[in-house]
């Protein structure tokens, strides 16, 4: 992967690489990002979630977390980890998605749709074939967007609180 690929030059958009210096501004990404899926979930505890083992994703090998740029601040950011398969599979591997988040003022610019396809890319290049991510059922917004990149949905997680 070119670590400063131009990805749209009137907005000087530059995509690469997490490294551990951006973490500050990757914890505050994934705060907003809480922040936007809350109203999906109603069963999040108060105050501060952290989804993310960021160190791990910096430096895993088998995960890659790019971010974007532009005139220096990070304003989106996504990961793919290429997993193992479950047994009842036809692949061995595979990528999954997350971390997908866009700060509003860069939204519906197609930041997150290039930051997927540098992911993909990536993986395709290690041999992976088949992408996974989670979306909450009631995101349409993400729905619509993952499912112009082609994807589909395939498991529906449901719950249930006895309490």
């Amino acid at each position: 992967m070119n670590a400063s690929t131009n990805l749209d030059p009137v907005n000087d958009i530059q995509l690469r690489p997490a490294v551990m210096a951006d973490k500050p501004a990757l914890l505050a990404l994934e705060q907003a990002l809480v922040k936007a899926e809350r109203p999906f979930n109603s069963w999040f505890i108060d105050g501060q979630i952290f989804y993310y083992d960021l160190d791990h994703f910096i430096q895993h090998d088998q995960t890659q977390l790019l971010v974007a740029e532009a005139g220096g601040e990070i304003i989106a950011t996504g990961y793919l980890q290429i997993r193992t398969s479950k047994p009842s599979l036809r692949h061995d591997r595979e990528g999954y998605l997350g971390f997908m988040y866009v700060t509003d003022a860069y939204r519906g610019k197609g930041v997150n749709k290039m930051i997927m396809h540098e992911l993909m890319d990536w993986a395709k290049a290690q041999g992976v074939r088949d992408f996974y991510l989670d979306v909450y059922a009631q995101n349409q917004t993400a729905i619509r967007a993952y499912e112009k990149l082609g994807f589909e949905a395939s498991l529906v997680n449901m719950k249930l609180s006895s309490g």
